[in-house]
């Protein structure tokens, strides 16, 4: 690990991290790396994860993304399934999000939320997430949520989220955020609210890109971000969820630097649980559209490799994926999917009141998401948390 020049002031702002480390592993190089993979090095993986207890490398984890390794697919499809059936039993567990604000001073250009855009936002009133959690137990008896609001400090900070977890609480046995990074002493009081863990998305780990795609915000500063995973890790939360949004730059590199970021928390916070997810790009307020292309089959490959990587690890889809894909991911590494999912706040007891993050393309009910899950020989899980184990 190359030793950084310490700056008092950046230090105060961002703390110390993976901001640190990230410098020493070359985006250029990585891509390089993975293009220029040959057949006999993906062989050589596979046979060290089907006949080792030895966790792989990074490295070797982009050689099981590479171009040359979508080959083996078939191979990586079959190890990745007996991976999962092995670690995690032929379960799928399921969650539901709940959007509370959509108010936001970043300036993301791919984000529906983006502060520039023209509409009127929502903030959730106490009375209004009650509703919501009424009307999305209606739905199913889902005990996994995930709580999504923008990032406006001054609105949906601390307090306000320390609120939301205690309206919500009664209703859910597992509580998840996906807002703003925090302080790790923010993060630290909201599980005396409940908080089980904080899912959170570096966006890019290009670091020379990161600036383009966020010109302005308290998101735009790439190490107060990618440093949030350490200060949840410091803070002991049970569950650290992290990802890179597919489609701004170079897929392979997004997940290479997003393996050396899981190896490196593992390491460092090894009392908590971690997952992924792989989201892609989809429509939005904002307009954008994706520089790269991410396929079903680079999808299906990402998936398998990390299964392969990672045999503990949860793997998680939204419904930002249409149905059939979904289907077909059961089986192949996936351990958690989102049901029933409205991505505007007080979407579930008042539909299409506000401006929704991104399209949902799985419409589907959480029964018809569960009949799909037994249909593939998997169990659908409602629960897999209890409130007595906070």
């Amino acid at each position: 690990m190359r030793q950084m020049k310490s700056d008092p002031t950046c230090d105060a702002i961002f703390g110390h991290g993976f901001a640190d480390v990230i410098d020493s592993f070359s985006w250029d190089g990585i891509i390089e790396k993975v293009n220029s993979t040959s057949i006999q090095e993906v062989d050589a993986v596979l046979t060290k994860a089907s006949t080792s207890n030895t966790l792989l490398t990074p490295e070797e984890l982009g050689i099981l993304i590479s171009p040359v390794a979508s080959q083996r697919l078939e191979e990586m499809a079959t190890l990745a399934k007996a991976i999962t059936d092995r670690r995690f039993g032929k379960t799928i567990s399921l969650y539901i999000p709940m959007y509370v604000g959509n108010a936001c001073t970043n300036k993301c250009v791919y984000c529906g939320f983006n502060h520039d855009n023209d509409f009127n936002r929502t903030i959730l009133s106490p009375e209004e997430i009650e509703n919501e959690c009424k009307s999305i137990k209606k739905l199913g008896p889902f005990q996994n949520l995930l709580l999504v609001a923008g990032e406006y400090p001054s609105l949906c900070g601390v307090s306000y989220l320390e609120n939301v977890l205690e309206e919500c609480r009664p209703y859910f046995h597992n509580l998840t955020l996906e807002v703003q990074p925090m302080k790790a002493v923010d993060y630290k009081r909201l599980t005396k609210s409940g908080l089980n863990g904080v899912v959170c998305f570096q966006e890019t780990y290009n670091k020379k890109a990161y600036p383009k795609y966020h010109p302005r915000g308290m998101k735009s500063h790439f190490d107060w971000r990618i440093n949030g995973f350490d200060r949840m890790g410091e803070a002991g939360l049970h569950k650290i969820g992290l990802g890179a949004l597919l489609g701004l730059e170079d897929w392979h590199g997004e997940a290479v630097m997003l393996a050396h970021h899981l190896r490196y928390l593992q390491k460092k916070y090894w009392r908590s649980k971690f997952s992924i997810n792989f989201p892609r790009l989809r429509p939005s307020e904002s307009g954008f559209k994706p520089n790269f292309i991410v396929t079903d089959r680079d999808i299906v490959q990402l998936c398998c490799a990390f299964r392969i990587f990672d045999q503990d690890l949860d793997i998680s889809f939204s419904t930002r994926e249409n149905p059939d894909f979904r289907n077909a991911l059961i089986g192949l590494g996936v351990t958690s999917l989102s049901a029933g999912s409205k991505t505007e706040p007080g979407g579930y007891s008042h539909p299409a009141q506000a401006l929704e993050q991104f399209e949902v393309s799985d419409t589907r009910t959480p029964q018809e998401v569960a009949e799909a899950i037994r249909k593939k020989g998997y169990d659908p899980v409602w629960k897999d948390w209890d409130a007595v184990f906070d």
